[in-house]
């Protein structure tokens, strides 16, 4: 993004301001101690702060209540242990069932991201990747700009200083978005998560080499699954697509390009700001706005214009609704993904994630009539346990780090 996730944009696993901001900051702070984390897919539990603040706050609001009912509870002649009982029952439903929601609207808004562009590229048979990015990044610029202008959220101003520092993550970010789009109209969902999990490889590589990241073998064993996986998948793939794995593994350098550009652009970004910090809402906002005139010009230089002028798709209605409906759905991601942070921890997160690619991948196979082999399930079954292996390493990796 998560990671549409991220940002709002329409691609597959591409990196959400949400999981961004959180990278960045965990890796200011293990810089200090000496030891930098980074993962651009699966972050660490960073809202510790935000949610013993959180919890102290509903302790003392639940005891200040049971004091209030003690009293009450003396003239009744009610014992003091089950009115305690009574109150710690219904704040771990009320905890859950917040989570459990949070979780649930995050899975179906990525999954649903994820299968609408694969419809509108393939089923649609729309040529035209850049301009289905382009209006989804315009239908999420008008609705947070709407929501600032009522005042429901607040972003930070977009200035040239800003702008100028933000400019070199915007191309890696505006590219990520269109090979991811070239990508998926070629191959299918199944194969397109487990190719995804190539990103993480580079990222630890990268890691290596330009912030001195260590990883144990757990890690290194994760990751060496998921090529496996990867080679494994495209020989048995029955639908095997040159272009279009082509474009997916320039998708994996881009993915893994920006989350680690971002890391480092992330410290002076929030310098120039106003208020000294750049949350979700100013990424999605920044991000999505400055695509726009970098979209028109790829427009113009891929002749996507031609296209345009020639299709019959854009005097259909359904056409527009759907590819409407994929742009609000790129935005409910990123709230979703925050909302569903703040009810959890970073490393719930980050597992759900890897856990979502199983059912999208049965769903995608189904849903688009994908020839498949048993050799080639098999191979996508492996990758995406790779995957979950991987969360679960970095997880293990991250506590012997704090420890």
């Amino acid at each position: 993004m998560n990671p549409r996730s991220l940002p709002v944009a329409a691609s597959l696993d591409s990196p959400d301001p949400v999981l961004e901001r959180v990278l960045t900051e965990d890796s200011n702070s293990s810089s200090q101690g000496g030891e930098r984390n980074f993962s651009a897919h699966q972050p660490i539990l960073l809202d510790q702060v935000s949610g013993s603040f959180r919890r102290e706050v509903v302790n003392r609001s639940h005891s200040m209540k049971a004091v209030n009912r003690d009293d009450e509870d003396l003239e009744n002649g009610m014992l003091e242990k089950d009115t305690e009982k009574s109150v710690r029952s219904n704040k771990v439903v009320t905890v859950h069932n917040k989570a459990l929601l949070s979780g649930l609207a995050y899975c179906i808004s990525s999954c649903s991201m994820i299968l609408v562009n694969k419809f509108v590229l393939s089923s649609y048979d729309f040529n035209a990747g850049i301009s289905l990015m382009l209006y989804q990044n315009f239908v999420s610029v008008v609705v947070v700009s709407t929501l600032r202008f009522f005042g429901i959220i607040s972003t930070e101003p977009l200035t040239w200083r800003l702008i100028r520092v933000w400019f070199p993550v915007n191309v890696i970010f505006v590219g990520m978005l269109i090979t991811s789009m070239f990508s998926l109209k070629y191959i299918n969902v199944a194969m397109v998560t487990v190719l995804k999990n190539v990103t993480n490889v580079i990222t630890a590589v990268g890691e290596m080499y330009l912030f001195n990241k260590t990883h144990d073998n757990r890690v290194w064993t994760a990751l060496f699954l998921m090529i496996i996986s990867a080679i494994t998948g495209g020989i048995t793939d029955l639908s095997f697509h040159a272009i279009g794995y082509t474009w997916q593994i320039i998708n994996c350098f881009l993915t893994a390009s920006y989350s680690l550009t971002l890391r480092r652009v992330m410290d002076t970004a929030k310098q120039v700001t106003k208020s000294g910090n750049l949350d979700e809402f100013s990424m999605v906002l920044l991000n999505n706005t400055l695509s726009l005139p970098l979209g028109i010009l790829l427009i113009l230089l891929f002749n996507e214009v031609d296209y345009l002028s020639r299709t019959p798709l854009l005097q259909l209605p359904t056409f527009w609704l759907v590819t409407t409906f994929s742009g609000f759905l790129g935005l409910a991601i990123s709230f979703t993904s925050m909302w569903f942070l703040h009810q959890t921890s970073a490393t719930t997160y980050s597992l759900v994630g890897s856990l979502n690619k199983i059912p999208l991948s049965v769903a995608g196979i189904f849903l688009f009539h994908v020839s498949t082999s048993l050799e080639n399930s098999a191979s996508i079954f492996f990758g995406l346990l790779a995957g979950v292996f991987f969360a679960r390493a970095k997880m293990q990796d991250k506590s012997q780090i704090r420890s």
